[in-house]
């Protein structure tokens, strides 16, 4: 019998990353860090002004958060950075009492984080409906839009055509070529020509000084007492709820745009680990980052960790190493590039007036809400969990209705048998004691559950009161037909949740 040598070599190339082989992906996932790198930048100092403190904070949130994704998290291509919705949480720390409490509030929510994740708060995700999950993917891609609003509004005119050609160049350029980048090559161009001719835009200069130096860790400088940790642990645990929330959702878009699946469980961990990381690098933490992760899987191709990593190492190599290069960046370069983000992460076809004709109201109900939420609070999170206890509702009020109750009495008249059928949970239960005829019928009642599922103690109280009220009039009741899960549920509580018994 014959068999094959594995060399040495051919082993470590099987150990090796899929990227390390192929250089095509080195390209892809460079060039992808570099765009996203460069996107990041005005973001996180936008953020920072939202927090009150100076730009470096942010972009040393964004350089932490990516990196240390990029080796913890379990969502691959996935960029992690700070983000607004944690700047909304946590600037009241940073208002009230001081940076020092906002770099210890960021450090106690990646605690929160890891223990969320290790109790298996991921797991929750599953109850997201897909109308939600389409909503939240039209929610951020409209937030993304409106975000670039106020950089076309009273701008000089020539913002207008710089804007407009940045869009042409990434729409018709990869019809040419797809070896670089539209929206790297559209913000080179963009650049170089304003540069050159010496138009007088907004840039990314004007957003904020670019750091000169990498970040050096340290301890936040608070009293290590219990008022302190009182203090922040509600915005700390605010944070985490938030950071986890919108990361999960992204990694699961990401999932459905990849047609791969990622630990989810890993994820919340690894979030945690990197925002307790950013802490202790004096950043502002975050969570993933929505646009800049579009613009890396969608726009970009990357499949990667390389592409996280590259995103946060160029992020600081562009401030430390080229900040006079980035600050000459037009800002019309990075919306031109942003508003193609957005168009191309809204789900048209869920808008589209067939698909809404098709689409029962429930769904396109709590897909709306979904939106509306997210757009009237701006925050994903608390538009997500709206629109899931929508669809909770929703689906609870089509599923009371699908349980019925038929009577058949014997042709000898001594016995009544009830025939129930559906799901018995408390929205349905609620009406079952009513469908009884407890004064007509005969001395034995038979109620018939093979048809029906008994879910809750709601139901085992409805039965109870029904045999309750026939034994009042002297009647007998008795229940047949449990299977297996609604027998032991009906056994352990039955006759216990009525007071007086």
């Amino acid at each position: 019998m014959s068999s094959t040598a594995v060399t040495p070599s051919a082993r470590l190339r099987g150990l090796r990353p899929d990227w390390l082989n192929d250089p095509k992906v080195w390209r892809t996932e460079i060039l992808a860090g570099l765009i996203v790198a460069l996107a990041l930048v005005p973001e996180a100092i936008s953020f920072s002004i939202i927090v009150g403190v100076d730009p470096a904070i942010g972009l040393f949130a964004s350089f932490t958060m990516a990196v240390t994704i990029s080796v913890v998290g379990g969502r691959r291509a996935m960029i992690s950075a700070a983000t607004g919705a944690v700047a909304l949480v946590i600037a009241p720390v940073n208002r009230e009492h001081g940076l020092g409490y906002l770099i210890a509030t960021v450090i106690l929510a990646g605690v929160f984080q890891v223990i969320l994740g290790a109790v298996g708060v991921a797991k929750l995700l599953r109850f997201v409906p897909r109308s939600v999950m389409t909503g939240f993917v039209n929610a951020l891609a409209i937030m993304v839009f409106m975000a670039q609003v106020p950089e076309m509004h009273d701008v000089p005119w020539p913002v207008y055509p710089l804007l407009a050609g940045g869009l042409a160049l990434m729409v018709f350029f990869p019809k040419i070529t797809r070896v670089v980048p539209a929206p790297l090559v559209s913000i080179v161009v963009l650049t170089v020509i304003t540069v050159a001719a010496g138009i007088a835009v907004p840039t990314v200069g004007d957003k904020g000084e670019l750091p000169s130096s990498l970040p050096v860790p340290g301890l936040p400088d608070v009293p290590f007492t219990l008022d302190t940790l009182t203090t922040i642990a509600p915005y700390a645990l605010a944070m985490a709820l938030v950071g986890l929330m919108e990361s999960l959702m992204t990694a699961k878009l990401v999932d459905d745009i990849t047609d791969t699946r990622s630990s989810k469980t890993r994820e919340s961990i690894g979030q945690g680990v990197a925002n307790i990381v950013t802490g202790f690098f004096g950043g502002m933490g975050g969570c993933a980052v929505i646009g800049q992760t579009m613009i890396n899987v969608k726009v970009s191709g990357a499949r990667t960790r390389l592409s996280t990593f590259l995103a946060g190492a160029f992020l600081m190599v562009l401030c430390v190493v080229f900040g006079p290069v980035v600050s000459d960046i037009p800002m019309a370069a990075l919306v031109a590039v942003m508003v193609m983000v957005a168009f191309g992460t809204f789900d048209w076809h869920s808008v589209a007036p067939k698909t809404l004709r098709r689409m029962p109201a429930g769904e396109t109900t709590v897909m709306a809400v979904t939106v509306a939420v997210v757009i009237a609070t701006e925050n994903l999170a608390i538009g997500v969990v709206v629109g899931t206890v929508t669809a909770m509702v929703i689906f609870a009020r089509r599923v009371a209705h699908l349980a019925d109750v038929t009577a058949v009495t014997d042709p000898d008249g001594t016995t009544a048998v009830y025939s129930v059928t559906g799901e018995l949970f408390f929205a349905s239960s609620n009406d079952l004691v009513g469908r009884f005829d407890y004064a007509g019928d005969p001395d034995r009642i038979v109620i018939d559950l093979s048809a029906a599922h008994v879910w809750d103690a709601s139901s085992v109280a409805a039965l109870d009161a029904i045999g309750t009220k026939y034994a009042q009039r002297g009647k007998t009741v008795e229940i047949t037909g449990l299977n297996a899960p609604s027998a032991r549920l009906h056994g352990r509580l039955s006759g216990g949740l009525t007071a007086g018994h």
